[in-house]
């Protein structure tokens, strides 16, 4: 049995996740596009080392910035990590809010080693003008720059639209899907302390190394909290701004979060006792046991 726990950004995911690997005899594999990379620790909210309490992590820290790591190349490893953790008899728990990679390991998907484009020239209004002239029916954010990416590609590497792509729902593994959620108020006040708090723990210095670097692959540009820092160290922006922007593109990426998870998978959604949290997992864990 697969658990996977998913939901929007800054929810709990993290914390629950390494709670129940602890009850229930389990290793934890990362579903976060932007978590496989390393050197992003602070604006993708990756776990530490003290947070993992011991608690076996796979699929972080994988891949360099200047990598490209494809879902074909995702579901691949994911795969063969879930099937060693169950041949181990040890419970495969995959923790991330990225669903598209939650879907691709776990449903029926067939990917093909295709090849890569580089759109890194293009604005986001530009690629996205440029996927609706081959997929006008596409129903991407214009925002979800990496999904636009991938749509476009895969039009050039099929020469037809992805929203033409029959998407199998059929689940290839026992799996319990569990969605942590709150009310939007409360979650959008948990995002903006929570980006306060990165700030705290050295954001900053994190992006200005990037920044300095002048990487400006896909793994840089994906995850909110560096490109949007970037027009402070070139002198075009105030700091506040910049931290402002942070804070409304992620509660705005937490809503198509909710949006895409609601529309493509049948999740179990509890909400997050805050102050107790226990309670939580103590819900979370009578679910499973009653679905097993």
């Amino acid at each position: 049995m697969i658990i996977v726990i998913t939901g929007p950004t800054a929810v709990g995911k993290t914390k629950l996740s390494v709670e129940l690997a602890k009850r229930l005899n389990g290793e934890i594999i990362n579903a976060d596009s932007t978590q496989v990379y390393k050197g992003l620790d602070i604006a993708t909210a990756k776990i530490t080392e003290e947070e993992k309490e011991g608690i076996i992590h796979h699929l972080f820290d994988i891949k360099s910035v200047e990598e490209d790591y494809s879902i074909y190349e995702y579901q691949k490893d994911a795969r063969e990590k879930i099937d060693d953790i169950i041949k181990r008899e040890k419970t495969p728990i995959l923790v991330g809010g990225t669903g598209l990679y939650i879907k691709s390991v776990l449903y029926d998907y067939e990917f093909n080693e295709e090849k890569k484009y580089d759109y890194s020239s293009y604005s986001n209004d530009e690629l996205y003008e440029k996927l609706l002239k081959v997929d006008p029916k596409t129903e991407i954010h214009r925002n979800n720059r990496k999904r636009v990416e991938r749509a476009l590609s895969y039009y050039e590497n099929h020469k037809e639209p992805m929203s033409n792509k029959e998407v199998s729902n059929k689940l290839l593994y026992d799996a319990i899907f569990i969605g942590l959620t709150t009310n939007r108020e409360v979650l959008y006040e948990k995002i903006n302390t929570r980006v306060d708090k990165m700030v705290n723990e050295g954001l900053i210095e994190e992006a200005k190394k990037i920044f300095d670097l002048n990487i400006k692959s896909k793994a840089v540009m994906t995850p909110i909290g560096y490109k949007e820092l970037f027009p402070y160290f070139e002198h075009n922006k105030k700091l506040e701004e910049c931290i402002d922007e942070i804070k409304q593109k992620s509660r705005r990426y937490a809503k198509r979060q909710y949006t895409w998870f609601n529309n493509k998978m049948d999740i179990n959604w509890f909400n997050v006792n805050f102050d107790n949290f226990e309670k939580t997992i103590k819900e979370v864990l009578e679910y499973i046991k009653n679905n097993s």
